[in-house]
């Protein structure tokens, strides 16, 4: 590669030790060689072997967890060879995909002890050190990822929909003086944020329905769900890639709805929530030897007995509903439409982390056929209720 100019050094060793060092922190101190010593033919490498040896004689503060990455990248390298730009990279906690693709091809583990083993940890720390094993598959991503986490931005997608849904939830039931199935109260269909077939022009329906809940027990399954599968996977993924698929979900059940079960209104963050939790049980399986969460087959089992009882329960009140109503039940297809966007679209966004999703080809694939549906869901509801002839009750 080309070499990056060096500039001269500052000499503060808590730009190295803090991980927010700039690339003068690299440059040379006055007892430290020169650039030119270091790399004479200003190649921008030089030897793993001659880096670890000027740390260690010079007793440089540099943080022992970003060494032992840049030590594992260097051995991946054909010639054992560490890059300056790739230090300044890691210094500055950037973190290119090459980075971990190097280190991924060597197939060597760092040389350090494992997380779990860290003491003094303090509660958020711990708290961090949780997610990084609950949700990263391989222990060079769950390092990378303690050392670099920031607490801000905090995780505050997931916090703001749970919230807003609690809200939402409280301020019918104090108007309808209901909590429990509140669907079967006469006014809970003309709330604009319901999801009805009579009302599929007004779009945004099909994405605010996720605001408003059959009751207090559907409300309580999916919040508990989106704070703890939903956070920690906003923690190490970020809001965008996260929302995006929560969001997706949300909408891809709507439009299942409309297709497969053209009478039923929807209610419910069910889409999305089935989502993330696909998503992540898929990702679980794929890297089932790597992941170090505790009990994990049986917390696997246990997710995947809580979600089938929340479909059935769903399947019940459609078709089998407890009391007699004037209109058309909640249908449970956003629960499946949601599962299947987990496993597709989410699995590829939770296998990328710190890559970018531009450069994954399976991402474009994905992407496309979540567009086609789209587009083919658009025209169904344009044109199919008319063409078909489907008798959709009266909007409230």
């Amino acid at each position: 590669m080309v070499s990056a100019p060096r500039p001269q050094l500052e000499t503060k060793g808590s730009l190295w030790s803090s991980g927010r060092a700039h690339p003068q922190a690299l440059a040379t101190a006055p007892t430290l060689p020169q650039p030119q010593q270091l790399d004479p033919e200003n190649t921008g490498f030089i030897g793993a072997d001659t880096f670890t040896g000027l740390v260690h004689s010079h007793e440089l503060p540099l943080d022992p967890a970003k060494l032992d990455m840049l030590v594992a990248l260097a051995q991946s390298n054909e010639r054992g060879q560490i890059c300056y730009q790739e230090l300044v990279d890691l210094i500055s906690s950037k973190r290119s995909s090459s980075f971990k693709r190097a280190i991924a091809n060597g197939q060597r583990a760092l040389p350090r002890d494992g997380l779990l083993d860290e003491p003094g940890l303090g509660v958020y720390k711990r708290f961090v050190r949780y997610v990084a094993y609950e949700i990263l598959p391989r222990e060079v991503d769950r390092h990378w990822y303690f050392y670099r986490h920031r607490s801000c931005p905090p995780p505050v997608f997931m916090a703001s929909v749970t919230l807003a849904q609690i809200i939402v939830f409280l301020c019918y039931g104090a108007r309808f003086n209901k909590w429990v199935l509140q669907t079967y109260h006469p006014e809970y269909m003309k709330s604009p944020l319901v999801y009805h077939p009579g009302h599929r022009a007004r779009a945004w329906r099909f994405l605010t329905y996720m605001f408003m809940h059959v009751g207090l027990e559907q409300l309580g399954f999916n919040a508990l769900l989106q704070l703890m599968i939903g956070v920690p996977l906003e923690m190490v993924h970020g809001l965008l890639r996260i929302s995006l698929l929560y969001l997706a979900g949300v909408l891809a059940g709507s439009l299942t709805v409309s297709i497969t079960d053209m009478r039923a209104p929807v209610v419910g963050g069910s889409g999305g929530v089935y989502a993330l939790c696909s998503a992540h049980l898929a990702n679980v399986v794929m890297n089932w030897a790597g992941m170090r969460c505790p009990y994990k087959l049986l917390r696997m089992v246990l997710a995947l007995v809580c979600m089938s009882s929340e479909v059935g329960r769903a399947v019940w009140l459609r078709f089998s509903p407890p009391l007699p109503a004037s209109g058309p039940q909640p249908s449970f297809m956003a629960h499946l439409a949601g599962a299947v966007v987990g496993v597709s679209m989410g699995l590829t966004i939770l296998r990328s982390y710190e890559e970018r999703l531009r450069d994954q080809c399976g991402w474009w694939v994905v992407l496309l056929a979540y567009g086609t549906f789209l587009l083919f869901a658009i025209f169904w509801n344009v044109f199919a209720y008319d063409l078909l002839g489907a008798h959709v009750p009266p909007p409230p």
